[in-house]
């Protein structure tokens, strides 16, 4: 793939290295196929219908937007997935939640299991897995505000369960802000920066353009 494309499948492309690339998801598109005829149209089927060779190496919620890394080979696929398993790709996600939440930065650690499964519905077990969550305010609204945030574990819904379990639930989630009047997920993965698996002596780093909600 050359690097001077701009998008792959229709899909905005942020990083384009020899053996791995950054994408753009937008929200609504589901990252691998789900089940029934109804959700086989995906991130990585369209992909793979011009790049046969590439699988995702993470995933982000159907309703989440932002950046998507994507391996081009296997062995760069287990060099990445390791990189996520010990823990040293750092994401940034900017979000915003109903409500003032208090405070100018803290963690949330908390431990979650999925607790339904249609709609797939995650949130507090104690015998669930560790979850860690720190953010950062970044805009105090009226009725709202905007987070930076930092999963330091990679669970599903984890961010967006998270902030419903501290009762500011993200703006626009139809699972843990029902019934809720935004159009779209007020979350998008801002940010990745990991080690380049080919020269671990420099970090590679990806962003995003801004949402237009955080923008307004």
């Amino acid at each position: 793939m050359s690097s001077s494309l701009q998008s792959l499948a229709g899909l905005p492309l942020i990083l384009d290295y020899p053996r791995f690339l950054v994408l753009d998801k937008p929200s609504g598109l589901l990252c691998q196929p789900g089940l029934g005829p109804h959700q086989q149209d995906s991130l990585i089927s369209r992909l793979q219908h011009e790049c046969p060779d590439l699988r995702l190496v993470h995933r982000l919620d159907r309703d989440t937007s932002g950046l998507i890394l994507l391996a081009k080979d296997l062995g760069m696929l287990r060099c990445l997935s390791g990189l996520f398993a010990t823990r040293r790709v750092r994401k940034l996600y900017i979000a915003e939640v109903k409500g003032q939440l208090a405070g100018l930065s803290g963690q949330v650690r908390l431990p979650l299991a999925r607790l339904k499964r249609q709609p797939p519905t995650y949130g507090f077990h104690p015998e669930g897995k560790e979850c860690i969550t720190l953010w950062r305010r970044l805009q105090l609204m009226k009725s709202s505000t905007r987070l930076w945030l930092s999963p330091r574990t990679g669970r599903s819904h984890q961010l967006r369960a998270h902030l419903a379990a501290q009762h500011h639930p993200i703006i626009g989630d139809p699972i843990y802000n029902s019934p809720c009047s935004a159009s779209g997920l007020r979350l998008r993965a801002l940010a990745l920066r990991f080690p380049d698996p080919d020269d671990p002596s420099r970090q590679v780093r990806a962003r995003a353009p801004m949402p237009a909600w955080a923008i307004a």
